[in-house]
């Protein structure tokens, strides 16, 4: 007997075995094991996204992200892909059914992303790795010794992180696949305030100045030095580093270009991109401009209908400039702007039990955009936090540049960004149960910005809009929405200019002057994203008629709400499915 019959005879014992003691396992648990490996290998790929999960043990870590790494998380990415196609759909529960095609999807587009070296662009217009990092301080809980040390592990790992950017920066420059040159000095002062000569002053050593009192005194004196050594020695002399490669190698060596077709073999990366921030296989570029176009004729026409209700005399353009100057529309402090925001949520909060059956239990607060984020940030954001954290979700408000920051908008932006928007959203997806964790803190862009669109429009139903001028900050940010579709399919498929897409926007919304050149500049740094906003709401909208036409009477508001989030953050395609079983089951 060879050597590769006893192996292949061994093999056949040892299955033969499995199967009489009941050990082989079927589909539906070789499933659930893929997913428990795959939710683990995120997690030790991705420490940071640990953090904000809020699972315990990877707060010591930071990601690895040089080329080779790159590379194994693809090959990791194809052997999960060959793993969950070996599986047969049709042998799972419908639960499983559902996170069978929303791994699909996932693996899929990472499959295909990762082919063009993405990383080589770790930045956007208003945010990167440079300025993440921030945002990981707020979100690692902080309560005892151990925290703080593993904390202190983390910023003595940050230095090596920032280089590794550096040089998949300087890659990307030596293959022409840069962030273009004209968006690149309104970022300069991001990169600047990272570089801090007191090293109290830096938002990294902010944890430092909120240790608990449950911490000894003489301990917390010990980490705040340690903090301040390893910021002033180490992390922002690097953070130093990264502000000259970007002033003096990345900014005069970007390209001159700025359409996403014009990088190299930019037309296949672009059309990537489009599928996978609409989540819908058949999109194109073209489509979706003309539809942009279409969407953009039909609101002008209810823009219209407003200015005449208020009986303003001029033209559509004058009204903006009105809009735009007249000091009844602004505050003098920001403070001001966040108490309008928060008296706002709350009159949302109180009229959110008629419209929707489920509530989240999290909490969430309304707090100002971070000072070195502000001159280039978007108007509102919302910012996650994980079950158990010692804070809520918050809703942020831009207060720079107030007389940038009309009243009129911020109805439509507070029901985007916090409820029934995003904090809604997101927070029920968080409390979901049995659903894998993968599942729990993913983000498909067209269903959580669809949704947070539909959410704006909804806010008609709920009363939210209380003066004509509020109905038409609603619908300029509908109208910028559907301007998306049409300046970020023109920039990266049809040869726009940076300025024919300003003036695109600035002629057909209220947004400030200030607004349209840093939304501009946001399409131009990352294609394909601002389509998913308006391709999500529309498909939301489309179900909820298809809904009301086919249960006619025994058509519940807060039924069919919750069916659209019950499963949390899906594809469109998947989300189309479940309201067509979820019709069914109701009629």
């Amino acid at each position: 007997m060879n050597k590769k019959t006893n192996i292949l005879l061994m093999v056949c014992a040892y299955l033969m075995g499995c199967a009489l003691t009941g050990n082989v396992l079927a589909q539906p648990q070789v499933f659930d094991k893929l997913l428990d490996d795959y939710w683990n290998t995120e997690l030790q790929e991705s420490p940071v996204s640990a953090t904000y999960a809020g699972v315990e043990g990877y707060n010591d870590k930071l990601s690895s992200i040089a080329p080779a790494d790159h590379q194994r998380r693809s090959q990791q990415t194809k052997a999960f892909m060959q793993r969950l196609q070996a599986i047969d759909p049709g042998s799972l529960a419908e639960d499983q059914q559902i996170s069978y095609q929303v791994l699909m999807f996932v693996l899929k587009h990472d499959v295909i992303l990762s082919e063009f070296d993405g990383y080589r662009i770790p930045i956007l217009s208003d945010t990167g790795f440079h300025t993440n990092f921030n945002g990981v301080a707020a979100a690692t809980p902080l309560r005892n010794e151990q925290d703080y040390l593993n904390y202190l592990k983390r910023l003595q790992a940050l230095p090596v992180f920032l280089q590794q950017n550096i040089d998949n920066m300087r890659q990307g420059l030596k293959d022409g696949f840069t962030q273009p040159r004209v968006i690149l000095d309104n970022m300069r002062s991001a990169f600047a305030a990272q570089v801090t000569q007191n090293p109290e002053d830096h938002p990294l050593y902010g944890p430092f100045k909120r240790i608990p009192a449950a911490i000894s005194e003489q301990v917390a004196t010990d980490l705040q030095q340690q903090g301040r050594q390893i910021l002033q020695n180490s992390v922002v002399p690097k953070f130093a580093e990264v502000n000259q490669f970007f002033l003096k190698e990345y900014i005069p060596g970007a390209r001159k270009t700025i359409g996403a077709y014009q990088l190299p073999d930019g037309q296949a990366y672009y059309q990537a991109l489009v599928r996978y921030f609409t989540t819908l296989d058949d999109s194109t570029p073209e489509s979706i401009h003309q539809l942009g176009l279409r969407e953009v004729a039909r609101i002008r026409a209810e823009m219209d209908q407003i200015i005449e209700q208020l009986g303003f005399e001029g033209e559509f353009a004058d009204f903006l400039s009105f809009l735009r100057t007249d000091p009844q529309f602004y505050v003098d402090d920001a403070e001001d702007l966040l108490k309008e925001a928060a008296w706002i949520a709350k009159r949302v909060d109180g009229v959110m039990p008629k419209y929707f059956g489920k509530l989240p239990r999290q909490p969430y607060g309304v707090e100002a955009v971070p000072d070195d984020l502000a001159p280039n940030y978007t108007t509102g954001r919302y910012v996650s936090s994980p079950l158990g954290g010692d804070r809520g979700g918050y809703y942020w408000v831009n207060t720079f540049a107030l007389e940038k920051r009309p009243l009129y908008n911020l109805p439509a932006l507070t029901l985007h960004e916090a409820a029934p928007g995003h904090h809604h959203q997101g927070a029920l997806s968080l409390e979901a149960e049995g659903v894998p964790e993968f599942r729990k803190h993913l983000y498909p862009h067209a269903f959580g910005e669809g949704w947070g669109l539909y959410s704006e429009k909804l806010g008609v139903e709920m009363g939210v809009y209380q003066t004509p001028y509020e109905h038409f900050g609603r619908l300029t940010y509908e109208m910028w929405r559907a301007c998306r579709l049409v300046i970020d399919t023109g920039i990266h498929a049809k040869g726009w200019t940076r300025q024919q897409a300003l003036d695109y926007l600035a002629d057909n919304t209220a947004l400030s002057l200030l607004n349209v050149r840093t939304e501009v500049d946001r399409y131009i740094s990352w294609p394909g994203q601002a389509l998913a906003y308006k391709m999500g709401e529309l498909t939301i909208w489309e179900l909820r008629t298809l809904a009301e036409r086919e249960l006619g009477g025994k058509f519940d508001i807060r039924s069919f709400h919750d069916a659209i989030l019950a499963d949390g953050g899906v594809p469109l395609e998947v989300l189309r499915g479940q309201i067509h079983k979820y019709i069914q089951a109701n009629k």
